[in-house]
């Protein structure tokens, strides 16, 4: 990226809950730039509150204190141009594939010609062309993200957040979808902002990651990732960054 065009800011965001009549800080002066059609992983140890940061972006919950910025332009709650796939798969299980994937535009009142095209679009996309008329049970783990997938971006949005889409994917289910997100990535150049506790998962997908403290969460570290795509995972300079991560890396609580 020689031109670098900030897409999303955050500036000092921090959040706190009260529990049991206490302050609990959850994410702490957290200030990060997040560049237009990168693949930004933020990283950090389990219960780190990796979740919450995301849950602020995504206009879910409201930062105590600093603000965040969509082009330029100050957020105030959940915003179309941002959109959001979870670790648990929110499909609805009495609908096909191709009656969830289109669900966003149906909302919209697009016409139902126009938002089928758009849904085959990307059920295609994602490879999963054949299985429109499929219901969610019928579909394995990584099928199912696949059609998350596909649903966040028949929304047209213009940053897509991911919290750990993978984690209760099998290993070999995992890393076909991170071969799989990452292809999509590469030929939709939407900024994406992926949340994960696996370093090789964040080196695997990420132009640069976001490297949390435990809980209370602040920045500890940003890595430029340089490695080129495909990426290999027992390449020397990927299992150095792998170590000089892994060594700045909190144990989870």
């Amino acid at each position: 990226m020689d031109e670098k065009k900030i897409s999303l800011r955050l500036e000092h965001i921090s959040q706190s809950y009260i529990v049991d009549n206490k302050v609990f800080d959850a994410v702490i002066d957290v200030s990060i730039d997040v560049y237009q059609s990168e693949f930004l992983v933020i990283l950090g140890p389990g219960r780190c509150g990796k979740t919450v940061l995301l849950n602020m972006i995504a206009g879910l919950e409201k930062p105590v204190d600093g603000r965040i910025l969509l082009d330029g332009e100050a957020l105030n709650g959940s915003d179309e141009r941002i959109g959001m796939v979870f670790q648990k798969r929110a499909l609805m299980p009495w609908k096909t594939v191709m009656e969830n994937v289109e669900f966003g535009p149906k909302l919209k009142g697009v016409p139902k010609k126009e938002r089928r095209e758009i849904a085959q679009k990307y059920i295609n996309l994602v490879g999963l062309q054949g299985f429109e008329k499929s219901y969610p049970n019928e579909l394995s783990g990584g099928m199912k993200q696949r059609v998350s997938i596909a649903r966040a971006y028949t929304n047209n949005p213009e940053i897509l957040l991911m919290d750990e889409p993978f984690g209760a994917l099998d290993a070999q289910t995992r890393y076909a979808m991170e071969e799989e997100v990452q292809r999509i990535w590469q030929q939709e150049k939407r900024t994406v902002i992926f949340v994960t506790n696996n370093i090789e998962e964040a080196l695997y997908l990420a132009d640069r990651i976001v490297l949390l403290s435990n809980c209370p969460a602040h920045v500890k570290e940003i890595y430029d990732i340089k490695l080129p795509r495909p990426r290999n995972t027992v390449d020397s300079e990927f299992l150095r960054l792998r170590k000089e991560i892994s060594d700045n890396t909190d144990l989870a609580l």
